[in-house]
């Protein structure tokens, strides 16, 4: 072969690798799946193009679903091999499906993952911790959220003991400017998350109450549960009329346009209000009884990412997870999203006033996360979803504590042999 002929194959060759480069790096665009529809121009305007700094070649695109419909869609979609590279994952049982089906690959020798700690990984490992297969994004914390203002105008303190707190509230209901507790029961999730899972870890003692439950040396029918349902039962006596009929966002207006003094609240909620309310807002936890010696707040393993086992830009992928790993991604997304807090071990200060009183809580009372959350909502009936209607039904007074307590122990019955 002359040099000549060599000298043109080698730049045909060439030719035809630099026209390669643009398809190499199309296929390095990255989707990521999530219910947080809310949050899409956070993504879309720091926390991706933070990102592109120090990866500009590769595209990510957030593509939301609605809260509700996301569960359904993402299988479908993997189902379908239609989904996304990155899959935000929900806590514990619905993730650690999509493990087991293949969806998701583990992410244990993703560079950074030894930033997060083994509670912040416990709500996306295998059962006996072998394996972590979502990265750890955020928790999210319970308590109320009230109205500063109100508080001032009616002559009410922020509460710190139980009996505080409904002397507070019995004292606004009786002045009658404002209405004293602004929540519906018309979704049912709220009566369960920002009622009975906000209260109830006073009542169980947190973690040791929620892992009694699971090893079934508790039930749903001890005092505890019954107390919880009992002190929920109460909440009738403050809300809206008309309370069975108000949504979740209904309840969100009430409180941003000023009509009520407190509000049963995630710490998610923080941004709405900013956006919303004209007043200044205030937060506390979940007063315990007086006199007890420890409180407990639930501080809820929350939101995470993974990797789909089939993504076809794994490598892209993988680096997108290893900068979520690091101090820069912890700061912006905790500060971006008020009442998201970092699970990683990186010193993250929080700027927003009352995200910075929800995190606090940390340091004075004992974290939990929701009792439904860790194995038993497995079977048929799905705890969680039964504690929906539960709690619904007792403050709506269709149920007693007692028959909600009873009904929850008997669904959990039903398929889990630690309550049979």
């Amino acid at each position: 072969m002359s040099n000549k002929v060599l000298a043109k194959g080698l730049a045909g060759a060439l030719a035809a690798s630099v026209a390669l480069v643009p398809l190499m790096a199309s296929a390095g665009d990255l989707v990521i799946e999530s219910w947080r529809n809310d949050d899409i121009d956070i993504w879309n305007e720091k926390i991706i193009p933070a990102f592109n700094k120090a990866h500009p070649d590769i595209k990510v695109s957030f593509k939301p679903t609605p809260p509700t419909e996301y569960n359904a869609s993402v299988n479908a979609k993997l189902a379908g091999g239609t989904a996304g590279d990155l899959i935000t994952c929900r806590p514990f049982d619905a993730s650690l499906e999509l493990y087991k089906q293949g969806n998701l690959a583990a992410l244990d020798d993703l560079k950074g993952m030894d930033n997060f700690s083994d509670v912040a990984k416990s709500a996306w490992q295998t059962d006996d911790g072998a394996v972590t297969f979502c990265l750890p994004m955020a928790s999210v914390i319970h308590g109320f959220i009230y109205n500063k203002e109100a508080f001032k105008e009616v002559g009410v303190e922020v509460p710190k003991t139980r009996e505080e707190f409904y002397a507070a509230l019995d004292k606004i209901k009786e002045e009658g400017s404002y209405i004293p507790m602004a929540m519906g029961t018309a979704d049912q999730w709220e009566a369960a998350t920002m009622g009975f899972q906000n209260i109830g870890p006073n009542y169980w003692d947190g973690e040791a109450g929620r892992k009694a439950l699971i090893d079934g040396s508790a039930k749903f029918t001890d005092a505890a549960y019954v107390d919880t349902f009992k002190e929920l039962a109460s909440w009738k006596n403050y809300l809206p009329d008309g309370y069975e009929a108000i949504s979740y966002p209904d309840a969100q207006n009430l409180f941003s346009l000023g009509r009520a003094a407190v509000y049963p609240a995630g710490s998610w909620d923080i941004s709405l209000f900013n956006n919303q309310a004209d007043f200044e807002f205030g937060a506390f936890p979940p007063p315990a009884a007086a006199g007890a010696n420890t409180c407990y707040i639930s501080d809820h393993t929350d939101i995470a990412l993974g990797l789909n086992a089939d993504s076809k830009n794994a490598a892209e992928a993988k680096l997108f997870l290893e900068w979520m790993t690091g101090s820069e991604f912890a700061e912006l997304y905790s500060n971006a999203l008020p009442g998201f807090f970092s699970l990683s071990n990186h010193k993250v200060e929080v700027t927003d006033p009352v995200a910075n009183e929800f995190v606090s809580w940390r340091q004075k009372c004992e974290s939990t996360i929701r009792n439904s959350y860790q194995i038993l909502s497995r079977g048929t009936p799905n705890l969680e979803n039964d504690l929906w209607n539960l709690s619904a039904q007792v403050i709506n007074g269709t149920l007693t504590p007692e028959e909600a307590a009873g009904a929850a122990e008997a669904g959990l019955a039903k398929w889990y042999a630690p309550h049979q």
